[in-house]
This record gives structure tokens, sequence and C-alpha cells, in this order.
């Protein structure tokens, strides 16, 4: 059946073509199996809760009859500012006005891992669809100055306060419009939580397709918590997200999320006493007492979606994101106002990403691009374009404390493995910061450094040990294999290109700074090429500290303990990128090469590679496959399919055949 829904009919109807509804969720209300809820173009200003859920041979589809024109909006049109001093403008608005459990103008954004000295409300000010800058007292409104901490810092003059008049129970907002008069412009407030979002559990196989979701007062979303997110499936089987805009949500776009675990929902907040990696571990352990299975969480599609301008992700979740794949996806502009803080933030930011597949996806100029935190097993990472994750703008970096988050494309923390990344495009001044093990790269063109090679998996006791203890799964299940800390190493890179671009002065000014005052969850590294693995051993040099070894009797060793071993082959290095030394067939071209590497306004990548590749000799090493990289050391699982079969490297970045003796980096011809 047909249902239809317009915000524009005079009055409600029946949900016929004839007599459409007024509201989305009077269709959701309603929608069976294999429903279609088709919405005409206008505005939507609805929290859509989905009631029913479909099934994997039928779904319930929600379209949008015009691409990106039905618009559901967490937002309010916001008329009546008065004139208060200067371009300062002051709105009353009765709290009446705030549906649901909380103010968005009381509420301050907080959770696990959030820098609990930021101060923000989890509601927003918008100006012509995007969000002004809030302040912490009213002086500042008045007299605004430029945050240079901001990579849109023009606009930083354009802010907000909020304060309550308990006496007549009113929200007031001042708000600095710098000479525009609110009441003529397209002013609005955030006043809900979601926009497409089921209440309820379990309302799996749904699909939304081609909608604009804006603006609503999302909650930050840790991994110890339930996570919060304009769309999102809660906790539910068999999602499709496709061909829709996202952006300006206060946290976080689009959740595949953790479900409300209410004895272990921000603990480490709350309770003192536990750490948060120790609180996580148990939420892991109770999500799968609960009922986290392979058969009812997961395997949602997120595909050719436009996710932008939110303030902590464009994408996040927790366990509830198992088996997905997020394809084809444009996500840009996510933590730029830098008005949240935290270890949650990133164009994608996800933990237990099992078998996940990231393809084709254009991600760039966000505090970090790809965040994989915990648990990457079986995750593949393959065709993406990655630029501009790291702090491209040098005022940006001007307070040295900012070289702490200076950000990369790709991020794995912590994980065990098999994580696999391929035939990706990473042009970040930083590409992979690797606090991890497990992990293949292969045919990857690489502009940026490795970093953190090393460090980063302890857990930040000042005196004592802190290692951090992380899951691993039985392969592609959810079921805990076991728990194990990290020896680093079990990294295999083939096939790629390394290029060295020119660092930028004050990168390299703060990367000797910080040298001098070395941290132990970075090391700050922005130079290109393997050579961080320099101290690793090789797997034949790894594998005789176990020769004659007979167990119980056996001479005390540290070999249970050593670092894993590397593998390094087929690897091109151009410009000054650095190899490391036990790398004996890589090709390091010691010419002074003009290479090009540019990307349009469209997403497309152009470069002089090829011309270089041909000059050069040897560059055409053997066809790549699940038996070359072999398997991960701790959870024991091969780089391959999440189906379990082989993978054979014989596609490019474009999806073209390569030749049984392919050309190095991604793209083949």
């Amino acid at each position: 059946m047909k249902l239809y829904v317009n915000a524009n009919a005079v009055k409600s109807g029946n949900g016929s073509q004839a007599a459409p509804f007024q509201t989305i969720n009077e269709a959701a209300r309603i929608a069976r199996p294999g429903d279609e809820v088709i919405v005409a173009p206008g505005i939507y200003r609805e929290h859509v809760d989905p009631q029913n859920a479909g099934t994997e041979e039928a779904r319930i589809i929600y379209r949008s009859e015009v691409p990106r024109a039905a618009i559901i909006t967490g937002a309010e049109p916001a008329k009546g500012w008065e004139v208060y001093e200067g371009t300062t403008w002051v709105l009353r608005v009765p709290n009446a006005c705030f549906s649901g459990d909380r103010n968005p103008y009381t509420t301050l954004v907080s959770g696990d891992w959030f820098i609990a000295t930021f101060i923000a409300h989890t509601g927003d000010v918008y100006l012509n669809h995007k969000s002004l800058y809030e302040v912490t007292e009213l002086e500042k409104v008045l007299h605004p100055e430029v945050n240079n901490a901001s990579w849109d810092r023009d606009f930083t003059v354009y802010t907000w306060y909020t304060e309550q008049d308990e006496e007549k129970d009113e929200t007031i907002i001042y708000a600095n419009f710098q000479g525009k008069d609110p009441n003529a412009e397209d002013v609005e407030i955030s006043v809900r939580k979601h926009c497409f979002y089921p209440m309820e559990e379990g309302i799996g196989y749904i699909t939304l397709s081609g909608f604009t979701v804006r603006e609503a007062a999302t909650q930050w979303a840790p991994p110890t918590a339930y996570q919060e997110g304009m769309i999102g499936p809660h906790w539910s089987k068999g999602w499709i997200i496709e061909d829709c805009e996202v952006y300006e949500s206060k946290c976080s776009g689009i959740s595949l999320g953790k479900y409300l675990q209410p004895n272990n929902d921000n603990k480490w907040l709350h309770w003192k006493y536990k750490d948060g990696t120790q609180t996580e571990r148990d939420c892991i352990l109770q999500a799968q007492r609960e009922g986290w299975t392979k058969e009812r969480i997961g395997s949602h599609i997120i595909r050719r979606c436009e996710i932008h301008d939110c303030g902590q992700t464009g994408i996040v979740g927790h366990l509830g994101g198992v088996f997905s794949v997020i394809e084809d996806n444009h996500i840009h502009h996510i933590n730029n106002k830098q008005n949240l803080a935290g270890a949650e933030i990133g164009g994608i930011k996800m933990h237990a990403a099992i078998d996940v597949i990231y393809r084709r996806n254009h991600i760039h100029h966000c505090t970090r691009g790809l965040w994989l935190d915990w648990q990457a097993q079986g995750t593949r990472v393959t065709q993406n374009l990655f630029h501009d994750n790291s702090l491209p703008y040098d005022y940006l970096l001007e307070d040295r404390t900012a070289m702490a988050a200076l950000g990369e494309d790709i991020f794995i923390e912590v994980s065990h493995g098999p994580t696999l990344v391929d035939n990706n495009i990473l042009l970040s001044d930083r590409a992979l910061k690797l606090p991890t093990q497990g992990v293949a790269l292969v045919h990857n063109l690489i502009a940026g450094a490795f970093s953190a090679v090393g460090h980063g998996t302890d857990n930040g006791a000042k005196t004592l040990s802190s290692p951090r203890y992380t899951p691993y799964h039985v392969p592609h299940r959810t079921e805990v294999n076991g728990f194990m800390t990290f020896l680093h190493g079990d990294m295999r890179f083939y096939n790629n290109i390394f290029v060295q671009k020119p660092v930028r002065p004050i990168l390299a000014d703060m990367c000797a700074y910080m040298k001098e005052h070395p941290m132990e969850w970075d090391d700050m590294n922005i130079y290109t090429g393997t050579f961080p693995y320099e101290d690793y051993p090789t797997f034949k040099e790894w594998d005789a500290q176990f020769e004659g070894y007979c167990g119980m009797g056996s001479e005390p060793s540290d070999r249970y303990y050593s670092k894993l071993p590397v593998w390094a082959a087929g690897n091109v290095y151009l410009d000054g990128a650095k190899p490391m030394s036990k790398e004996k067939d890589a090709v390091v071209d010691t010419e002074e090469r003009t290479i090009q590497m540019d990307v349009d306004a469209d997403g497309r990548f152009t470069s002089n590679l090829k011309n270089i590749l041909d000059s050069l000799p040897g560059v055409y090493p053997d066809i790549i496959t699940t038996e070359t990289l072999g398997m991960a050391f701790e959870p024991e699982e091969y780089f391959e399919n999440p189906d379990g079969t082989p993978i054979i490297f014989d596609q490019d970045y474009y999806g073209n055949s390569r030749g049984a003796h392919p050309v190095p980096g991604p793209i083949e011809k």
C-alpha cells in the first residue's frame, strides 16, 4: 500500500493520494511491512517515530517524492526578536514550546569522554540554516571576538547566549546577528532531539530515502551511553538510509549506536570509581547477554548521503553498526566550529565496526576523517578519498596545544584486527594514526604520516601500568572470544605508494616542539613512510624466539610480550618518503619530483603519478590475496570478506581490473 503525506495539504486526510496526511507521523503509525510512505516537498517540523518494523522480505519505505525536497527538521521558526543593544537582539520563548523530556536550552552537552570544560547547550540558533556560536556570557554576545579555534573564524562573531526566567518559565536567548534583522531573515531554534528515530528498540527493516534532515538538539554520543542521532535505527536490524542530506546536528547526524543500559549509561561521568575503559568492557558484555547478535542487530546500509556541519560526528556507532555497509557518501566539515571537544569526534566515529565495509566515500575537512575505535575486526576501508582532515589552516596551529588534536584521515585505535585498508587515496598531512595492531594496507596512495606507532594503548595512569585490554570476537560474529592488550606490530604493507608532501613550516616547528615535550597518546610524526616500524621484527626474526621452546620448563624469555612482526613488499617511496630498512624490495626514488595531487570541487582526483611510475624500474609486484596477508595474530582471523571467502585485490580504486603484476597504488590505469 502507498501512503501519501503533504505538509501543504489544506487539512489532513486519510493518506490517499487525493487526501494525503499532513504529517509523516500519521503515516508512520499505520505503515506495515511492504508499505511505502511517499512524502511531498515541504517542511516537516516533527520527530518521526516509526511505530512498526518491516521485514527482510517486505521493508517499510519512507521516500521523498522529490529528492531532498521533503525536509524533516528539529527546529522551529524564531520570530518576535527585539533589539537589545547594537546588533544584539533578544527573544523570549515559553518553555512549554519544548516538547519531550528536555529543554535544549537548559540541557548541557555532557557524557563520557566529553571535555567538561566546554560549556554548551544541546540547543542551537540558526541563521539561514547555519548555527551561530554559543558563548557563556552576555558580554561575549554584545562584544564578540573572532575565535581562531574555528575552521570558519569569520562567522564566529555571530554569537548567542541563553538564560532562564524562572518566574515566567521562559527561555531567554540573546543573539548578535551582525546587522541582519532576524525577523526578516530565516532564523530558527532547535527544539527536538530527533528527526527520524524510533523510540522503541527493534523497529527494523526501514528505508529512509531522499530526505533533507537537519537541526536537532542531539546529545553527546560516547560508546558507554545511549547514542543519539538525528536519524537512527535504535538497536535494530536492516535499515537503509540513502540519498539524504544530513546536517547541523548539535552532536551526531546518524547514529548506528548503542541502546540504553540504565545501569551503565555514562557511568564513568557519574560514578568515578571505575575508569571509562572498564565500564566500556562491562557494557559490551552486558549487550552480549541482552541479545547483541548478528541475527538481531546491525546489517544497515548508509549510501549516497551528504553529511556535513555536525558538531561531533557525521555517523556514530557502538555495537549497533556491526555488519553494515557505508558507501558512496560525501562527509565533510564535521566539528569545524570546535564548540565541542572530546574523544568521540570525526567524520565517522565507530566502535565495534565488526565486518563493516566503508567504500567509495569522500571524507574531507573533518577534525579527523574515520575513527575506528576498539574491535575493528573484519573491517574493510576501501576505495575512499580522504583529504584536508589534519587542521588544514595554519592559524589553527598557532596555539601549540592544538597539535594534540592535529587529526588524520584514518585513526585505528586499540583493535586487534584484522583491519583492511585498501585502494584508498589519503592526502591529509597525517594519513593514519595507528595505536593498534592487525592492520593490512594494500594498494593505497599515502601522502601523509603514520603517527602513534607503538604509542597510545595504555590508559594514561601517572605512575602505574595501565594497559587497555580490548575484546576480540568469534570471526564474523559478535560473541566475545577473549580480551588482550597490545604488543604492537602485526602490520602488512603491500603495493602502496608513499609520497612525502612538502611539510608546512608550522607543522615542522610544532613536531619538533612536541618531541621535546613527549606525550603517551601520540608521537606527532608528520613524515611519510613505513620507517616508524624500523624496530619491529620480520616474521623470521620473531619466529626464531620460539625455536626449541618446549612449553613449561623452558628458560624465561620475553617471547610472548615482544613486538609482533611486520611485513612489507611492493611499495614505492617518492619525494623523500622513507621505508623501513628491512623492506628489501622497496622502490625508493631519490629524484626530486613535481608531484601533482589535486581534488576538484566535485571530488575528482587528478595526478601525474602515472608518468612518474612509468619512469621507474621494478614497480610491478605480485597481485595480493587473502593468502598473502594471512591472519591477524590475536583473533586468528584472516583478512577476508565478511562471508569468510578470500579476497583477491584485482580491482582498483575505480573498479577497473588489475593485471597479474599490478601497478602499485590505488589506480591501475
